[in-house]
């Protein structure tokens, strides 16, 4: 046990280490590709903070003296001239149009490809940075579970070791005080979609906090992700409903005069029937946006005092890391809240959809 205890904590410290100066490092290469004359104006906080936690046609690695290097992503497009499949590096970051498509700078589809000739966004389906982030950690979750899977198959009675010890008491623990107590006698049939949901979206807001190649991407920061999981959370909630579930939605044991002629409680009841899993989407997108937010603007403020005062500027680095420091710690246990709470919704709203005919003694 006390080998185990010191072989996590060097995991975490090596971790941690690494998230504090991966972000150390992209900001002072955010700062490097400013000239001279924007430095002395100031360094666009507001740029650099959404240009890490934007989507993105090319995955950023690093820049040394002034040269981008980064993986250039698929780009699928359909406009005017049919399907269009090329590689992104054909806008060299942005200032240059390839076969009749450009990069938008400003407006609503800033960021976006969009056709030269009509300035309107084509069809796209392109392997952007969030898109490749989504198949790095899916092939990330199956090589887990598979590779577990394998060794309970293999020696289902053996010991359990490695990543197979640590995750078998969590699931046990997950399935039976989560999917259990908030499901009921059902709960076996929705264990499996919530647990894909935690280790999901628990995952993803691990790989968020690292910003260089393959994390970075703030993949639960995107309302599109989230959306996403909220609907399958409403499917299952809705799809496996009771009859008296459906009942208590359109009939409710309320007073007549509530239901007919004006059917206020089924109107409010088919209202909440949206409500929560719009309540799951907005959660899960705000608390990881704005935590990336905060880590990123933390570190920006050292660049920007720096600007401001040179003797400021040297103070406020110890105090700016300090709270990185305290905000990661604070992201890495979020991560975890975060995605244990989305789970925990799931199954509280698919167990009142589970609900049996109340049967009274006279």
């Amino acid at each position: 046990m006390k080998l185990l205890k010191n072989k996590t904590t060097r995991l975490l410290a090596l971790i941690f280490s690494l998230l504090l100066c991966s972000q150390l490092s992209l900001f002072a290469e955010s700062a490097e590709e400013k000239t001279a004359e924007e430095k002395k104006e100031g360094i666009d906080v507001k740029e650099l903070v959404f240009g890490h936690i934007n989507d993105d046609y090319s995955w950023h690695i690093t820049t040394i003296n002034g040269h981008h290097i980064s993986i250039p992503l698929l780009v699928i497009v359909k406009g005017e001239n049919g399907w269009d499949v090329f590689c992104a590096s054909k806008f060299h970051h942005g200032e240059e149009t390839y076969n009749g498509y450009e990069i938008c700078k400003e407006g609503n589809d800033s960021g976006k490809i969009i056709e030269t000739s009509t300035g309107k966004r084509p069809l796209d389906i392109s392997i952007t940075k969030n898109v490749l982030s989504l198949l790095i950690s899916c092939g990330l979750i199956l090589w887990i579970f598979l590779s577990i899977a394998k060794k309970y198959k293999t020696n289902p009675l053996t010991r359990p070791t490695g990543m197979q010890a640590i995750l078998e008491p969590l699931i046990i623990a997950f399935d039976q005080d989560v999917a259990k107590a908030c499901i009921g006698k059902n709960y076996q049939k929705f264990s499996p979609y919530l647990l894909t949901a935690f280790f999901f979206i628990f995952i993803n807001n691990l790989l968020g906090l690292v910003p260089i190649f393959p994390g970075g991407a703030n993949l639960t920061g995107n309302i599109a992700i989230t959306m996403v999981l909220a609907v399958m959370t409403f499917l299952f909630t809705n799809l496996y409903g009771t009859k008296e579930y459906w009942k208590e939605v359109f009939w409710p044991e309320v007073p007549t005069w509530l239901k007919v002629p004006v059917p206020l409680m089924p109107l409010i009841e088919v209202i909440g029937l949206f409500t929560k899993p719009i309540a799951l989407m907005i959660r899960l997108f705000a608390n990881m946006l704005a935590g990336h937010i905060m880590v990123l603007v933390l570190i920006g403020l050292i660049f920007i005092f720096s600007v401001m005062s040179p003797i400021v500027g040297s103070c406020v680095p110890v105090l700016s890391v300090a709270l990185v420091v305290f905000m990661t710690l604070l992201e890495v246990l979020v991560c975890f809240i975060q995605a244990y709470v989305f789970m925990t919704l799931s199954a509280l709203f698919i167990g009142l959809a589970q609900v049996e005919p109340h049967h009274e003694k006279h």
